[in-house]
């Protein structure tokens, strides 16, 4: 950078001075957002869709420290003694499926575990209820059927294990694991068996909240549901008669938007996975209007103190 003779030595020494910080700027690498970040420590992933949920869990951090990558924020710690990774899937499936992916490529990642809110779809659950079902489908992967003579032409090409809504004809997925020599069609995606034993071992010891911050309480206690099969997709469902097709076509406990994608890439790399689910609203099948953003915290503070329940409960090793 060139001064003119007649500036004064002040501007002078500012220009220069503003010359060396950008040229020192310039050379400085952005850390937040390093493309060949990789976190080495083995660590378990607890994920959440959006804050609310997350935001529990991260109140709870020990040794806390934060990185963004891609945009996604990630933030590793202690919990429970348990060297973690906590991080916000994004609402839905795609969301969900990348940003697991994106974990997974960048810390070592020994077990998934997800906590968060849920529609409730078994009649025999209810709002606070916690269920960490034992298998996990995607049930809006479909084919949508052309109608003919008052009935629904189907494709031969497609597999069709369960019993249609309408149009609406579910199908199972292909996914591609290390290990096989071609995709496998799968509609289900097991929770590892660990992981359910430490669910079902932290069930007894755990006790659920009945009441809100503000007073609004459930007319029970809630409870622990360990077991059972969880479906999800990307529909937000507030339908009583869908939520009755869905209890009786897949046997779900519960439905939600993310967990099934999670399992999939799990699968898919071999990772041992669990979802915590806690039912915030019935989907459709309440008697007044959704109850969601009435019982979201209550259901989201059941789901992390069993999610914390369960790291305590964990093997060391998956």
């Amino acid at each position: 950078m060139t001064f003119p003779a007649f500036a004064p030595p002040v501007a002078r020494t500012l220009c220069a001075g503003v010359a060396s910080v950008l040229l020192l700027l310039a050379s400085v690498p952005v850390l937040a957002e390093t493309q060949d970040f990789r976190d080495r420590t083995p660590r378990i992933a607890v994920v959440s869709a959006f804050l609310p949920e997350l935001e529990i869990l991260k109140g709870e951090l020990r040794e806390r420290s934060e990185r963004s990558v891609n945009g996604v924020k990630f933030t590793t710690g202690m919990l429970e003694g348990r060297r973690v990774v906590l991080f916000l899937s994004g609402i839905s499936v795609v969301n969900a499926a990348m940003t697991a992916q994106l974990g997974l490529d960048r810390f070592a990642i020994e077990r998934i575990v997800f906590s968060g809110i849920a529609g409730g779809v078994d009649p025999s659950l209810g709002i606070g209820d916690v269920a960490v079902p034992e298998r996990w489908g995607q049930y809006l992967e479909m084919l949508f059927a052309r109608e003919v003579d008052g009935g629904w032409a189907t494709l031969p090409f497609f597999e069709y294990p369960y019993g249609n809504f309408g149009m609406m004809f579910p199908r199972s997925v292909t996914v591609s694991r290390a290990g096989t020599d071609a995709p496998e069609t799968r509609f289900w995606f097991p929770v590892d068996g660990a992981l359910l034993e430490a669910a079902r071992s932290a069930a007894s010891k755990v006790t659920l909240a009945r009441c809100t911050a503000d007073g609004r309480c459930l007319d029970r206690l809630p409870r622990i549901a360990v077991g059972g099969s969880g479906v999800s997709g990307g529909a937000f469902v507030d339908n009583a008669d869908f939520r009755t097709w869905i209890f009786e076509a897949f046997g779900a406990r519960l439905l939600d938007m993310e967990s099934a994608a999670v399992a999939h890439v799990a699968h898919a790399n071999g990772v041992p996975f669990v979802a915590v689910r806690s039912l915030a609203d019935l989907a459709g099948g309440s008697a007044g209007a959704n109850q969601m953003e009435t019982f979201l915290e209550l259901a989201a503070g059941n789901a992390a103190a069993v999610v914390r329940a369960m790291l305590r409960e964990m093997p060391d090793r998956p």
